[in-house]
């Protein structure tokens, strides 16, 4: 069964909307002056409220080990995500799950997942951070022809309508979801969340 991320939460009730759809995880967005940013308060508060299956994802940005898990004790966070450009040496050391992004343009790109020691890889686009538009999905057929050595989450430009075909070429581990899902930046459309997890089961 493919599992789900709902990233970008910035509220209880989006929260809500996506742990009853069924979403297997929920993204916090901790880099600053991006659209979806929470503060470590603002997430804790909808943490607190999840239901134990369900685990809350930190995403961080190219910020220091000590704000990484300074931010992550504070609001209860179960797993770590990076986005940016740190080196596998960077990832070492954290006590929770590490899942690190990999930004595919073409197949060279996925030599980089040989370094990194993590948990989880994210293939992503490498458009810059969606402010409302929509994003151009990346080649699946590169995710499913990858020599991972971890468990692959495939990301960028999924939407209800296409991520059925998406799992059918790629046959990733997860697959994360953020404005495809939206109402408007920072707000998720309860419809769009049902239908993008009826899809992904159908097609699991």
């Amino acid at each position: 069964m493919t599992r789900v991320k709902i990233c970008g939460i910035t509220n209880l009730a989006d929260a809500m909307v996506a742990v009853e759809a069924g979403a297997d995880a929920l993204g916090f967005i901790f880099v600053e002056a991006t659209p979806r940013f929470v503060s470590p308060a603002q997430a804790a508060a909808v943490v607190r409220r999840l239901p134990p299956f369900v685990t809350p994802v930190g995403v961080f940005w190219n910020q220091s080990p000590g704000h990484v898990k300074a931010v992550a004790e504070s609001c209860g966070v179960r797993a770590l995500q990076f986005h940016g450009d740190e080196t596998p040496e960077e990832l070492t050391g954290y006590p929770l799950p590490v899942i690190k992004t990999i930004k595919l343009r073409e197949a060279a790109d996925l030599a980089r997942m040989e370094a990194y020691t993590v948990s989880a890889f994210l293939l992503d686009s490498p458009a810059r951070w969606s402010e409302g538009e929509a994003r151009q999905p990346i080649q699946w057929a590169l995710a499913r022809d990858a020599r991972a050595p971890a468990p692959i989450i495939l990301s960028a430009g999924l939407t209800p309508a296409n991520v059925a075909e998406a799992i059918a070429v790629a046959r990733p581990y997860a697959v994360d979801v953020n404005s495809g899902v939206e109402a408007s930046p920072g707000r998720k459309d309860p419809v769009k969340v049902r239908e993008f997890l009826a899809a992904v089961r159908a097609g699991a």
